[in-house]
């Protein structure tokens, strides 16, 4: 059975203080409301990454994530973090390809696929975004956009690299334009998303791949979204940045 995640990405938000703070209130209360089998992921800026993750040693349920990695491996790359750096502060987790970084810092897919190769030579986790803009979308040529991201990055890894990633699905036209995707829009990708990877890899390794929607979802569409039979949990941006609003996020599967 795939596995259930919920991953708070903060993006570059909350000071020092703000961010143990927020950790410490999600932390009591997953720990004293979350009772289903879900896996609950934070990722906060980089420079509070290892205090966090010690707030979060004691709680099964809680993982660590960076919202980056560099492909290198060390060296002369001023302001890059290794996944080698990232393992060695307890992270077990790195969001790649997220629609920000391919728009503000234009990672294509190639980089994307090195990212990911490195990070799993580390033993994280990748959770690998994809997602087309709405001028794609309003020509109808969301599938194909999607796919290919796919097809020139995912693809290209071994079955047991793919093993270890994570798909988030970015619907970037629902995201700060007034349009809202709806929950069988969302059903509809996923269920693309996991039919491409059958062909790229197998139907029991497209089957058992974890799927998240990272689409402005709440508390308020969260239990429709996550009732879908390929959506399995979301990458949820400013919602995670309020403890109540996360945790009932979480527990809406």
């Amino acid at each position: 059975m795939r596995k259930k995640i919920v991953a708070g990405n903060w993006k570059m938000n909350k000071t020092y203080e703000e961010a143990l703070s927020l950790v410490s209130e999600i932390d009591n209360m997953v720990k004293d409301e979350v009772n289903g089998d879900v896996t609950v992921v934070v990722t906060p800026p980089f420079p509070y990454l290892q205090s966090v993750g010690k707030l979060t040693q004691g709680n099964d349920k809680m993982f660590l994530a960076a919202q980056n990695v560099s492909e290198h491996e060390s060296g002369a790359y001023t302001g890059e973090v290794s996944a080698a750096m990232l393992k060695s502060v307890g992270v077990e987790y790195v969001i790649i390809g997220h629609s920000e970084r391919r728009m503000y810092h234009h990672e294509d897919d190639q980089t994307l696929y090195k990212k990911m190769k490195a990070a799993i030579a580390h033993g994280l986790k990748p959770i690998f975004c994809c997602g087309e803009p709405l001028e794609e979308r309003d020509a109808e040529r969301h599938f194909e956009y999607v796919g290919k991201q796919l097809k020139e990055s995912v693809s290209y890894l071994s079955n047991e690299e793919f093993d270890q990633i994570v798909i988030a699905y970015e619907p970037i036209w629902a995201i700060g334009t007034g349009k809202t995707a709806t929950s069988d829009q969302a059903q509809e990708m996923h269920a693309y998303i996991r039919e491409q990877l059958s062909r790229m890899f197998d139907a029991e390794a497209a089957y058992n791949c974890t799927i998240l929607y990272g689409g402005s979802c709440n508390p308020g569409n969260a239990k429709e979204i996550f009732s879908k039979e390929d959506v399995d949990g979301g990458l949820i941006g400013g919602a995670s940045l309020k403890s109540r609003d996360f945790l009932d996020i979480i527990k809406s599967f």
